[in-house]
């Protein structure tokens, strides 16, 4: 006689509100899946720390339980390392998020975590490259002449061309695609879905419209055949859509070859498309438009990385500047 399985053990009420504030990230705010992922360690991690307060039902939270919660993150304990202040932060927006969910919803009367604020972070400007160090690093993405190379090469084009986030760059379908023609020394334009899936239209250059016309008629035909058929623009090995984690050693392999010290990420070309617009005398508001920013002082930030450049612009036209110097 075959022993029935055992149920699996019930969901206490808050890890099932945790699951619904979720689904509602998913389906009507749409939420990208790493996004969610995130949220869901944090709360995980916050539904275990209740648990060990006894606190098991939403409307058993205290504001004191949200505060020894984020108390608790950046001391750390025997499974965790304590939390910097950027993902301590980050966690107790999940915990708000949460419970200004179930206050909305009428599951609870009062919002036991509004009061509580994040820790602030340390205010870090971006890493940005060079005009020559970007160089550098789409030329090493180009070593060779495989698939492979052409699609790293024409992914890094894009990355800095258009300003794209890895997750943007690698969700692109052809028919997000408009190359215009060849030969003609101008570009195209991209359509990208950002954070929410806002859709904003880009525009590329020369060099990143050549790369994806190389790489879409040389390069990915051969690579998407392996697979079941996918209109993603970069594709993998096996004919699948390009992962972030792939895109990200992309990246690091042309770093190396190009003998690029420190952290080069997909978010360092973003950074250096914005600082090198910002540099070449482009609008800040232009630039919210093309980074696709909801707020102007997400993008003013890169202001702050161009003082260099300031002082030698004034330097070079100011008639005093030697004397403001001395």
């Amino acid at each position: 006689m075959t022993t029935p399985a055992p149920k699996p053990a019930p969901r206490s009420p808050l890890a099932r509100a945790a699951g619904d504030w979720l689904d509602h990230l998913r389906v009507e705010r749409g939420r990208s899946e790493h996004t969610l992922r995130a949220y869901r360690r944090d709360l995980d991690r916050y539904l275990r720390f209740l648990a060990g307060q006894g606190v098991g039902a939403p409307e058993e939270v205290r504001e004191q339980h949200v505060t020894d919660f984020l108390a608790h993150l950046r001391a750390g304990d025997e499974e965790h390392q304590p939390l910097a202040a950027t993902s301590a932060a980050r966690a107790v927006v999940a915990v708000r998020g949460l419970h200004t969910f179930l206050a909305v919803e009428g599951e609870v009367s009062d919002d036991p975590a509004r009061e509580v604020t994040p820790p602030t972070p340390p205010r870090r400007l971006p890493k940005a490259l060079t005009v020559t160090d970007v160089e550098r690093l789409l030329q090493a993405a180009a070593v060779g002449d495989t698939p492979a190379a052409l699609r790293d090469r024409a992914l890094l084009e894009v990355l800095y061309g258009c300003g794209a986030r890895v997750s943007e760059a690698i969700a692109l379908d052809v028919d997000d695609l408009e190359l215009g023609r060849a030969g003609d020394g101008t570009g195209g334009v991209v359509r990208l879905f950002g954070k929410g899936r806002k859709e904003r239209i880009v525009p590329m250059g020369r060099y990143a419209r050549d790369a994806l016309d190389t790489w879409l008629v040389r390069g990915r035909p051969e690579l998407a055949s392996r697979g079941a058929g996918t209109p993603a623009v970069f594709v993998n090995a096996r004919g699948g859509r390009l992962s972030r984690q792939s895109a990200w050693t992309a990246i690091k392999a042309a770093a190396q070859r190009a003998d690029l010290r420190g952290e080069i990420s997909p978010h360092t070309l973003r950074h250096s498309f914005a600082t090198h617009l910002l540099d070449g005398g482009a609008d800040v508001r232009v630039v919210q438009e093309l980074l696709g920013h909801a707020s102007v002082a997400t993008t003013q930030i890169y202001t702050h990385v161009s003082t260099q450049h300031l002082r030698e612009v004034y330097a070079q036209a100011h008639p005093r500047a030697r004397s403001a110097r001395a």
